[in-house]
């Protein structure tokens, strides 16, 4: 390992009795070994949803993420503290400064408060990400609207220092006064003014300058007093309000999407590092896309899909977690139904196999150097692809002792979540008997037709399957295949 020599080399500071970690960081453009503020302990914030609507399959995506990066340091020895923020007011239809909050929006078109509004949504996203696995126990979702005393203090605190003004619609952020605007992805002066999603507002300085506070519109549906009024807080602040309520000035990563980086995440850093005075945030860690026929996943492009969509056509919802394993958390993964089913192949086969290893080893784990070589792969910046590659190399080998492969199984279950120790009961009989892959393969692709209503394709598999000595039966849990007698 010649990247980890590298580095040692350079003097890199790692805790002992901690293996090491290697994250790349946005802040760097690198990749960094990981050494957290206080010894054995981590500070994890992640952007979470904006809860107007059910969070769609491509920002789960960056859920299940940070979920693989608090697992990997915990089974790494580590105590891991973590928040995800909960959107429930402030976040405008455009990501901007201007427009009206997607909250508001979905309030008024149904016909509900706000606060009914977010109850659903935030409801419905604790429900997916427990069904992906996501242990939910000891993570804290903080509400923006629980938090508006910390934002509106934050927010004069900046007025005070003279990094703020106002003007009439609102609160302002000067960035102009901050030196270092702009340090996350390394962004110019003008890649900055480029990217501003702002219109022109008189009297504005900068066209980055972005709201701390909004002055209240007579039909605002949420609105609070405050220094400057009646208004409601913009986007950006708070999280780095409930940063500085929930983990402290200083923490260690903080995690969101790609999309997130340029304006959102370098807002927060100068609120923070304007009032703290200090690091706010040690790695920044963004995940890639998840593209639909090579667009962005996104509701305003009407192209997503929701975790309910994936459980009603009959995949299992880790079927998705497997999904995104097969890409690197950097690397853009593109979706259909066929590489789903693909997925949904894989993970049934895998625990078919977990159930045999199981038996044989009476779950009895052992040692061994390619465990050793698990762990360094997900401790090398989540290379999940990779670790899944040397999970199957191993379950599929005569080499390695049943103990070998359990212990190895433990591990991964650790760190991916697959449900591998105790898989679900699977209600397909078939799937406990001996089918050679190219025909299970052919009825994973069947069905995947079937989701997509191409049955003309589905005909057509289905007739290859037969005349390869089996029958296809649709039953009311799925497919039945039994083997026709020669």
């Amino acid at each position: 390992m010649k990247w980890l020599a590298k580095i040692l080399k350079k003097g890199s500071i790692i805790h002992t009795q901690y293996p090491p970690v290697f994250f790349t960081n946005t802040l760097s453009g690198r990749k960094e070994v990981f050494v957290p503020q206080k010894p054995g302990i981590v500070l994890l914030y992640s952007c979470g949803p904006t809860v107007y609507a059910r969070t769609h399959i491509g920002n789960l995506r960056t859920f299940v993420f940070a979920d693989t990066i608090a697992r990997t340091l915990a089974a790494a020895g580590y105590r891991v503290h973590r928040v995800i923020n909960i959107t429930d007011v402030g976040h405008l239809v455009g990501d901007g400064d201007f427009g009206e909050d997607k909250v508001a929006v979905s309030a008024a078109r149904e016909h509900l408060t706000p606060e009914t509004i977010a109850n659903r949504y935030t409801k419905l996203f604790l429900e997916d990400l427990d069904d992906l696995s996501v242990d939910t126990s000891d993570i804290q979702f903080p509400r923006a609207t629980k938090y508006i005393k910390e934002q509106i203090a934050l927010a004069k605190t900046l007025e005070e220092k003279g990094l703020a003004y106002r003007l009439a619609d609102g609160l302002y952020f000067d960035t102009e006064k901050f030196p270092g605007y702009g340090k996350l992805g390394g962004l110019s002066s003008e890649e900055l003014e480029a990217g501003a999603r702002v219109r022109v507002v008189k009297g504005k300085r900068h066209p980055a300058d972005f709201v701390l506070w909004r002055t209240a519109k007579p039909n605002d549906l949420q609105q609070w007093n405050s220094p400057w009024g009646r208004g409601n807080p913009g986007w950006h602040i708070e999280c780095s309000a409930m940063v500085r309520a929930l983990l402290g000035q200083e923490i260690d990563i903080h995690t969101g999407g790609e999309d997130l980086a340029h304006i959102h995440h370098n807002n927060e850093i100068a609120q923070s590092e304007s009032v703290g005075g200090r690091t706010f945030v040690h790695y920044w860690m963004h995940s890639a896309f998840l593209t639909m026929r090579g667009e962005k996943a996104s509701k305003s492009l009407g192209n997503v899909v929701y975790l309910s969509d994936i459980v009603e056509k009959g995949f299992h919802p880790l079927s998705l977690r497997y999904f995104f394993f097969q890409a690197q958390y950097r690397t853009p993964l593109s979706f259909s139904w066929d590489a789903l089913a693909g997925a949904a192949g894989a993970l049934d086969r895998l625990w078919k196999i977990s159930r045999v290893i199981a038996r044989e080893s009476k779950r009895k784990s052992a040692a061994s150097a390619v465990r050793d070589q698990f762990l360094a792969t997900m401790r090398d910046d989540l290379a999940t692809p990779q670790a899944l590659g040397i999970l199957w190399s191993v379950l599929k080998s005569e080499e390695y002792a049943p103990e070998e492969k359990w212990g190895l199984l433990e591990d991964a279950q650790a760190h991916l979540g697959l449900s591998l120790l105790n898989p679900p009961q699977q209600s397909n009989p078939l799937e406990e008997k001996d089918v050679p892959k190219e025909i299970w393969d052919l009825l994973t692709r069947r069905e995947a037709a079937r989701a997509s209503k191409d049955f003309k394709k589905a005909d057509h598999i289905r007739n290859a399957i037969e005349h390869s000595g089996y029958r296809v039966d649709d039953g009311p849990d799925g497919p039945v295949l039994t083997q026709e007698t020669l």
